[in-house]
């Protein structure tokens, strides 16, 4: 049975009740979640599961697999259980994720640079670019822009797309969609309106203006072609 990602079309929902649908070792599989499990260079949620500390969420092929702290009982298959996110956590990384597609959409903008890679934690970031060398002054002019996008107040939209569709939209063009799985027939999409528009799997905040400051805390050379990005988000 697949579990219901609630997150994926409401970011901001924080609890919800669930059915334990399945039981292993000090980890529950439920109907729905709240939950973001590990993926897309974003870190897992954490939070509770009826009182007791969830501490990873993973995905296994259509499941997530919420693992709680070392103790905790475990619930029967079938009982009702109370989901709840660490919201201040969640948010944190819904700032840090939006500030990410930001810094693509303009350096795809500015010199027509894809990404290659990236990582995040709460607050903080990095991410490798196709640059061979960076610009001269470009710590100082990425941080200027990426700000300058994030007062601009851009809305954030998420839609659902046929592959099909996905799979030719040119607007996609930072995204390797041909990567995603052929039994995947949905695409969802975060468009960063006016600025970026990715196949996208994680939580984001409702506009750019959310997500607060960026700032540019250095950058490295990963080799011939490849150049990290390290990033920190400031509140406003």
């Amino acid at each position: 049975m697949a579990t219901d990602l609630l997150f994926l079309r409401d970011a901001y929902q924080r609890e919800c009740e669930a059915i334990v649908v399945g039981v292993r070792d000090g980890a529950v599989v439920l109907d729905r979640t709240v939950f973001y499990y590990t993926g897309g260079g974003q870190p897992h949620d954490t939070g509770s599961i009826d009182g007791h500390a969830v501490v990873d969420v993973r995905k296994d092929g259509t499941e997530i697999v919420h693992h709680l702290v070392e103790g905790s009982p475990m619930p029967a298959v079938g009982a009702t259980v109370r989901c709840e996110i660490d919201w201040e956590r969640r948010h944190k990384l819904m700032r840090t994720h939006t500030a990410m597609h930001v810094l693509c959409g303009v350096i795809w903008n500015e010199w027509r640079v894809p990404v290659t890679g990236g990582n995040m934690e709460p607050l903080s970031a990095r991410m490798d670019f196709e640059f061979d060398p960076l610009p001269e002054g470009f710590a100082a002019r990425v941080e200027e822009l990426v700000n300058e996008a994030i007062l601009a107040d851009h809305p954030i939209e998420v839609s659902f797309l046929p592959r099909e569709i996905a799979v030719v939209d040119e607007a996609l063009i930072r995204t390797k969609v041909s990567l995603i799985p052929e039994t995947v027939s949905e695409v969802r999409v975060v468009d960063i309106v006016g600025l970026d528009k990715q196949a996208d799997g994680g939580t984001h905040v409702n506009s750019t203006r959310e997500v607060g400051a960026f700032r540019v805390v250095k950058t490295e050379s990963k080799g011939k072609g490849n150049k990290r990005i390290r990033v920190e988000i400031l509140d406003a």
